[in-house]
């Protein structure tokens, strides 16, 4: 048997926990279903410690902490999630309803669909050289799963963009060394951050490189480290206890890119009225959207949720007025939310 519902969410990142809110608080409760084994997306995958500076009132915010906050939030609303599972069909109705079936054969029977799966079942960009996936989960990470755990040891960290500089500056002074590789002089991580290693490096703190790493070597039968190759062409042995890879991401949006929406780019081009797809009835917000003037922000995933959930229930009610109501003076919100005298 089918799940009936009003709303099916596709990815259990930030932008989705916030979503299951504003759908909440106009009364639609949602299914969610994400590949990752918990709630959070890539804060919770990839880096839970990573310090956050752009959410609104928190000056700063561990990655795993907003996911935690969010969680915390969204309780009034009672959200099902279906974990480790991904989407693998949708139908659609003679009704307008949409049948999706899940990689565990879960299926639901939904009036809309949102999807906030992030990049799709997203991959780290691996280091594919001789040797590398034997050390991959032993000395090669994708993660920084511990940060505590890095402490009086050597790291190479490779990337220019802002989790390989934010991961940097955030272990400097944890490790006993850290050497920074990117394959160019110009980083495209923010340039504050970029200011800030680059005066590490000045300081003597941090080795800076610009090559590409060509192998895994060992040491006595360990790892040992990489060997890189400068831009001049020659060869360079870097040792290190651990390797840090920050390449980004391999978006993958699976089946979704099947599903005949409008893209651009693996990326789903959404209205900025209601953030729907080509599809109506089918939304999708967060960094797996693209419109004009987009910006890839948790901050503007929050506000793309908040105008899908209006989209949402004139979608499941066209015959109703969309009614906005303030949560300090709505006696419904605050039934709603279980803070009601």
């Amino acid at each position: 048997m089918a799940i009936e519902t009003d709303v099916v969410i596709i990815g259990a990142g930030p932008c989705s926990l916030f979503q299951i809110f504003e759908l909440g608080l106009l009364d639609i409760r949602a299914h969610v279903v994400d590949s990752l084994k918990q709630p959070g997306g890539q804060c919770s995958e990839l880096y839970p410690d990573k310090p956050i500076y752009d959410i609104p009132a928190l000056p700063v915010c561990g990655a795993q902490e907003l996911v935690d906050r969010l969680i915390q939030q969204i309780k009034p609303f009672d959200p099902q999630f279906h974990m480790g599972q991904t989407v693998t069909r949708l139908e659609h109705g003679e009704d307008g309803r949409f049948l999706l079936e899940t990689s565990r054969g879960t299926r639901f029977d939904t009036a809309t669909v949102i999807l906030a799966a992030g990049l799709g079942a997203f991959q780290p960009r691996r280091l594919r050289v001789k040797e590398a996936e034997a050390w991959e989960g032993r000395n090669i990470h994708y993660k920084v799963s511990n940060a505590g755990a890095v402490t009086g040891k050597d790291l190479l960290i490779l990337g220019g963009g802002d989790s390989a500089l934010d991961w940097v500056l955030e272990l400097h002074g944890k490790a006993k060394s850290i050497t920074l590789v990117h394959r160019r002089v110009e980083y495209r991580a923010q340039p504050a951050s970029v200011v800030k290693m680059k005066s590490l490096v000045a300081s003597g703190t941090l080795e800076e490189f610009h090559g590409n790493v060509r192998a895994v070597f060992e040491t006595d039968g360990k790892f040992g480290g990489l060997d890189i190759v400068d831009h001049e062409g020659e060869q360079h042995r870097v040792h290190a206890d651990e390797v840090f890879v920050f390449w980004g991401l391999s978006p993958n949006l699976g089946p979704i890119a099947e599903w005949g929406m409008d893209l651009s780019k693996r990326q789903v081009n959404v209205d900025t009225e209601k953030f729907q797809t080509s599809i109506s009835g089918i939304f999708a917000i967060g960094d797996i959207n693209t419109y004009p003037g987009k910006k890839k922000l948790i901050l503007s995933g929050f506000h793309e949720g908040a105008l899908a959930a209006f989209g949402v229930q004139q979608h499941i009610h066209p015959e109703q007025k969309v009614r906005l109501q303030y949560t300090t003076t709505s006696p419904i919100l605050h039934k709603r939310l279980g803070i009601a005298e």
